[in-house]
């Protein structure tokens, strides 16, 4: 089949804005009519609100949405990631139920992953899903779950056999979070924010046929998550179309400012997270520290790799664009980050000295540079740690052999743990 022209599907998506854009409408109504038309998602199939057109045309489709002033689907928040996971891995019934409020953004999700005993060791999760007529019951811990506060479904993972070994007795659900047996709690962090919380399940019920994927073969599911998240994790994200930033005083941009401003709240301390490697050079300056030659090799050393890795990026984004799937780029990308994270972190350092220990007002830049020095360690942990993407790069970029592994038994018989 031979692939549209960019210009051609400029000229449909735009002739199709002038007939149907109406910023007085409500923000669902419209992301519905997007999702009728099949283009909020352009490059999702076409039986699921798509088009079926390449990522590439997918970004010229967004395009135009965002040259005209319209507001596109929804796509902040972990919901891109359940969107992914569930067009490769989820029954026509899953779709059907979950993706059109994935579109509108009529539903929030969290990704119920990492445990208290088992962080990178992710295939070491025990919260244990037992089959009991035609429900699942849950009962189990998570951590770190961003967002699971204002959350309407959790992509969950969870232990269905024990007699296997760890990888193989996992499988994936979507959880309603907003049953009696799931209790969310919010966790402070050290630079004052609260985007992540605990989660526990205490006899949670998931309807059997909210199993994504087949039964014990979640890890396989979960990988195409992980790939989605680490792609984002490196600055990739999805293609979107939100007009969030418009004078207009329409219905529709009201609600939409009120949307952006509950999801974003997370995320509003991320830039600080990646180190700002972009304030670097005028705080040297500002302070005087760019004439002292340690500390301007030490700025150079931030920019030059933090330049090296959006290089890496672009490869990235052009091999989205492409159609290629989530690989190790996204890993390589993630450790980069943190590698970034750290040497602007020391620059600033360097560069503000003492004051950097000084938050709100008394610090520097209002105390961005405080909460740079804070919340750095988080980009080495989230998404999987510098030690988990390092071993894949070895095991799937360099193919040196595996670490011998002791774990490899049925899982009931590895050693966890456990608070007595």
């Amino acid at each position: 089949m031979t692939e549209l022209s960019e210009e051609s599907v400029r000229m449909e998506v735009r002739t199709w804005l002038e007939q149907n854009w109406d910023e007085n409408l409500g923000l669902v109504e419209w992301r519905s009519r997007l999702a009728g038309s099949g283009w909020g998602r352009p490059n999702w199939p076409q039986e699921w609100y798509g088009r079926g057109l390449s990522n590439n045309l997918a970004t010229v489709v967004q395009e135009e949405i965002r040259q005209f002033g319209a507001v596109g689907a929804a796509d902040s928040g972990v919901r891109m990631l359940a969107a992914a996971t569930l067009l490769e891995h989820a029954t026509d019934y899953i779709k059907d139920k979950l993706l059109h409020k994935i579109i509108t953004g009529e539903d929030a999700w969290c990704q119920l992953f990492s445990e208290p005993g088992s962080g990178s060791d992710l295939a070491g999760l025990t919260t244990k899903a037992e089959l009991k007529g035609d429900n699942w019951i849950i009962n189990g811990q998570k951590v770190w779950t961003t967002s699971a506060h204002h959350a309407n479904h959790g992509l969950l993972l969870a232990r269905t056999d024990w007699d296997v070994p760890k990888h193989k007795g996992i499988s994936y659900f979507v959880l309603d979070i907003l049953q009696p047996g799931v209790e969310v709690r919010p966790l402070r962090q050290m630079n004052g924010h609260a985007s992540f919380n605990e989660v526990f399940m205490t006899n949670a019920v998931i309807p059997k046929d909210m199993l994504v994927g087949k039964l014990n073969h979640g890890w396989e599911v979960a990988m195409t998550t992980l790939s989605h998240e680490r792609r984002l994790a490196d600055g990739l994200r999805q293609m979107g179309g939100t007009a969030s930033k418009s004078k207009s005083k329409g219905k529709i941009f009201k609600e939409l400012a009120a949307e952006l401003k509950v999801e974003s709240a997370p995320y509003k301390w991320y830039p600080q997270r990646a180190g700002r490697p972009d304030l670097t050079v005028n705080r040297a300056r500002e302070t005087g520290a760019i004439n002292d030659p340690v500390i301007r090799q030490e700025v150079a050393k931030a920019l030059t790799i933090h330049q090296a890795n959006q290089w890496t990026g672009r490869r990235a984004r052009q091999a989205q664009k492409l159609g290629r799937p989530p690989g190790p780029e996204g890993s390589l990308g993630k450790l980069a980050a943190s590698h970034v994270a750290r040497a602007a972190a020391r620059a600033h350092t360097l560069t503000t000295g003492a004051n950097s220990m000084l938050k709100g007002s008394d610090g520097d830049l209002n105390g961005i540079i405080a909460e740079v020095l804070l919340s750095v360690p988080a980009v080495s942990i989230a998404g999987g740690t510098d030690e988990i993407q390092r071993n894949i790069i070895s095991e799937r970029v360099l193919g040196l052999p595996k670490e011998p592994r002791s774990d490899t038994g049925p899982f009931k018989d590895v050693p966890r743990n456990v608070v007595s």
